[in-house]
C-alpha cells in the first residue's frame, strides 16, 4: 500500500489542528473506562503535536447514539482520562460545531487540546452531510486523521474534513498502514490464516481474498459450524447460521483451485445443560443436548502443527468463548504456539488486543492492530476512503 503524508511533513507551530481520533472504548456498567488502550495508543501523536506547538481539537465518536444526544454515550469520561494521562487539561465543547465550540477552539494556545463532544450526537456525522463537515472544518486549519478505526467510514470527520482542508495521516494510522501493508502487498510464505469469531456471512469476502494469497486457512470458533454442518457434522444445540451451504461450497472450491486449504476443527470441547464439566468428542459425536463452546485437544495440536514453518501468520477471532477460562483453551494455546514461530505475526479485529493480552499471548505477536472493519477490509486489499482521501507521501 501506498504511503501517506504525515504529520512530520508539516509546520505544526500555532496552527489549530483537527485529529480525528478514536476514542470508542469500552465502558463499564456505571459508565467508567473498562479499556483505554485505544487512548493510549494516540498519545504519540498527540505528544508530537503538544511538542511541535500545535493548537488541537480532538474529534471522536463513541458508541451508537443515533444521532441523537445520550450522556450515556458522552466523552467526559474520555476527556478526564486523557487529561490524567497527558497531565494538563483537556476541555470538551458540549456543542460540537456551535458558537461555543468555535470560541473554545479560537482560545486555544499552541500545545493546548479541546474535546469536542461525541460527534454521533449530531446525524451529520454519520451521513456524511456536507453542512456538517464544513462547520467542522471552520474549526480547524489542519486535519489529521489518526482514528484508524474508523477509516472505512465515509462520514463527515473521516472524508468529508478532509476534502476541505490541507490532511495528512497521524502517527497511528502510519504505523497501521505500514506494519498491515506487507499482507497485502508481499507476504513472506507460507502464510497462515487463523479466523474465528461468529458469523461465516460477515467473514465470507475475507476469507474469499485470502484463497490464493494464503496456504492455509484455519477457522474456529462459531465461524466453523456452517463448515462442519455442510460436511454432515451433528453439533448438538449449537447455533448455526442457516442457508450458508451455496457460499461455503463456492468457497470451498475457489480455495481449492487457488491450492489454499482450509482447515476444520476435528474435535470439539461441549457442555451438557446442568452445569456439568466441560467435554471432548471428535466432530460429529457431539449429544444432541449439548453446546459447543471451543476446539479440541486434537485440533489445537493439528494448527500448532501446521504454524511451524510459516513466515507470516494473521489472525482474527477467538477460536472459542475466549472469555470464557473453561473455553479459552483453543484460542490460548494455538495463539500461544507463535512465540516459538519465526516470522511475522499480525492481529486485527475489535477486540483482538484484550482478548491477546488476557490470554497472555500478546508476545507471539509483532503488531495487534487497533482496527476492527478497517483492517480486515485494509488486509483484503479494498480502497478505504479515509485513506483514500489522504495526500500519498
Amino acid at each position: 500500500m501506498v504511503a501517506k503524508r504525515g504529520i512530520g511533513d508539516v509546520a505544526l507551530k500555532g496552527r489549530r489542528v483537527l485529529l480525528r481520533v478514536d476514542y470508542n472504548v469500552p465502558q463499564d456498567a456505571s459508565g467508567q473506562i473498562a479499556d483505554d488502550r485505544r487512548i493510549q495508543e494516540s498519545l504519540p501523536t498527540l505528544n508530537h503535536l503538544r511538542t511541535a506547538g500545535a493548537r488541537t481539537v480532538l474529534l471522536s465518536h463513541l458508541g451508537r447514539p443515533g444521532g441523537e444526544r445520550n450522556p450515556r454515550f458522552s466523552l467526559k469520561p474520555v476527556a478526564r482520562r486523557l487529561s490524567s494521562l497527558l497531565g494538563q487539561p483537556v476541555p470538551i465543547a458540549e456543542d460540537i460545531v456551535g458558537i461555543h465550540a468555535l470560541e473554545m477552539s479560537a482560545r486555544i494556545e499552541n500545545g493546548q487540546f479541546l474535546m469536542l463532544e461525541n460527534l454521533r450526537f449530531l446525524p451529520g456525522e454519520e451521513a456524511n452531510d456536507p453542512a456538517f463537515a464544513g462547520q467542522l472544518a471552520r474549526l480547524g486549519e489542519l486535519f489529521v486523521q489518526d482514528a484508524f478505526g474508523v477509516v472505512h467510514r465515509t462520514h463527515a470527520s473521516t472524508v468529508g474534513v478532509p476534502k476541505r482542508l490541507p490532511s495528512v495521516a497521524g502517527l497511528l494510522v502510519e504505523r497501521e498502514v505500514r506494519e498491515l501493508s506487507p499482507l497485502v502487498d508481499a507476504p513472506e510464505r507460507p502464510y497462515a490464516v487463523i479466523v474465528g469469531g461468529a458469523k461465516v456471512a460477515d467473514k465470507l469476502p475475507l476469507l474469499a481474498s485470502f484463497c490464493g494469497r494464503a496456504d492455509r486457512i484455519l477457522l474456529g470458533g462459531a465461524l466453523a459450524f456452517p463448515f462442519l454442518r455442510a460436511s454432515g457434522a451433528t453439533l448438538g444445540t449449537s447455533p448455526v447460521e442457516q442457508g450458508m451451504e451455496p457460499a461455503i461450497a463456492e468457497l470451498n472450491a475457489r480455495a481449492s483451485e487457488a491450492g489454499t486449504s482450509i482447515e476444520l476443527p476435528s474435535d470439539l470441547v461441549f457442555e451438557r445443560p446442568g452445569g456439568s464439566p466441560p467435554e471432548v468428542a471428535a466432530v460429529g459425536a457431539v449429544p444432541a443436548d449439548a453446546a459447543v463452546y471451543d476446539i479440541g485437544p486434537a485440533t489445537r495440536a493439528r494448527f500448532r502443527a501446521a504454524l511451524e514453518g510459516t513466515r507470516t501468520v494473521f489472525w482474527n477471532g477467538p477460536l472459542g468463548r475466549a472469555e470464557d477460562p473453561r473455553f479459552a483453551a483453543g484460542t490460548r494455546e494455538v495463539l500461544g504456539a507463535l512465540a516459538s514461530v519465526r516470522g511475522y505475526h499480525v492481529g486485527a479485529g475489535g477486540d483482538s488486543a484484550r482478548i491477546a493480552q488476557d490470554l497472555g499471548v500478546m508476545g507471539g505477536f509483532q503488531f495487534v492492530s487497533t482496527g476492527g472493519g478497517a483492517a480486515l477490509e485494509f488486509v483484503q486489499g479494498l480502497e478505504l476512503p479515509g485513506l483514500a482521501v489522504l495526500p500519498n507521501a
